[in-house]
């Protein structure tokens, strides 16, 4: 492809959006990608750039559309430590400590665990996440801390994919949460969609648009710190994956998960004992840590034969908080 284009402006094309305009004469680009390159100064009209992709055209002339040379990237593999639950030829599980981004992404290309895992296995990872996610079948959040399978081969990969695709996984999270819980155990079955008014953020939604999101989850134990502040201690079942999804349902049906600054104000807190407080301020607020904490992780192995099923304790900063909690309890 040449480094730009140029389309003529007809009267038949007058009254038309650019984005759309463009889109139906250009076959190989994305209407996306269209819109990022005239978003970024890429389109010019008889010489004059063009910066909006809502913009209708009013006179006839040319359009020059500049595609700048992708960027190459190379990730770097770094000696980081990894916490390896399992490992064969054809894949491996790790256990995710909490504030480690999974795989590298625009201006974070390194330090994840993807870049580790590039050292631990000599580069010997699948290929079909494409070059900025090698080996990555499924994630969890950075500040989600817990297992995640990895594939070392392209047929392990489509086998697990296949598997997460059809919900014939085991996922159950640990989470901490404010508030008391409604019921001991049930399902939230909602649609998700991304929030009109934050794009990082998922929002529960009776659009068609949405997708279907469905989380079990059980009531473990209640903590009743005093009359305005309580924590719950859940473990949840994903039956699907969207972005956010255990943490989205959570706080719209009341129990929003404790560190979680997307989706809390987090002002819980303040009620709290100093020694409660201090603990869930400096493990959890302070740092946007979430209490999240993926447990188990099943799921059956395409070469071997064998259903596997892997459990992860849980990390030092949830079992801080547990133990702080069930004395102070034990105190009341």
């Amino acid at each position: 492809m040449k480094d730009y284009i140029t389309i003529s402006i007809t009267s038949n094309d007058l009254g038309k959006r650019i984005d759309s305009l463009i889109s139906g004469k250009l076959k190989n680009i994305s209407r996306n990608r269209l819109k990022s390159l005239i978003s970024e100064g890429h389109l010019c009209f008889n010489k004059k750039v063009l910066n909006q992709p809502s913009f209708k055209l009013k006179e006839c002339g040319e359009l020059l559309l500049k595609i700048p040379k992708p960027k190459e990237y190379k990730l770097v593999p770094q000696n980081l430590n990894l916490n390896i639950i399992y490992e064969d030829k054809n894949l491996i599980v790790v256990d995710k400590e909490p504030g480690l981004v999974v795989h590298p992404g625009s201006g974070n290309m390194e330090n994840t665990l993807v870049n580790a895992l590039l050292f631990h296995c000599k580069n010997n990872l699948s290929g079909i996440g494409g070059i900025m996610r090698p080996g990555v079948v499924h994630r969890i959040d950075k500040m989600t801390s817990g297992l995640i399978v990895f594939a070392k081969d392209d047929f392990t990969h489509n086998s697990l994919s296949q598997q997460f695709k059809k919900k014939v996984t085991k996922r159950e999270y640990a989470l901490l949460a404010w508030n008391s819980a409604k019921n001991d155990e049930g399902e939230i079955k909602t649609k998700l969609l991304r929030s009109k008014f934050n794009r990082k953020k998922m929002a529960v939604t009776n659009s068609d648009k949405g997708k279907t999101a469905i989380t079990k989850y059980k009531l473990i134990k209640s903590f009743d710190i005093n009359e305005q502040t309580k924590i719950s201690y859940f473990l949840c079942t994903l039956l699907t994956g969207r972005t956010h999804q255990i943490r989205v349902h959570m706080s719209a049906f009341g129990n929003p998960l404790i560190g979680d600054k997307k989706y809390s104000r987090n002002n819980n807190f303040l009620g709290l004992p100093e020694h409660l407080k201090e603990i869930v301020f400096n493990k959890f607020v302070k740092i946007e840590r979430h209490a999240l904490h993926a447990r188990k992780l099943g799921f059956f192995h395409p070469y071997t034969k064998k259903n596997l099923l892997f459990e992860s304790k849980l990390p030092s900063d949830f079992s801080s908080l547990l133990n702080s909690l069930n004395s102070k309890i034990l105190d009341l």
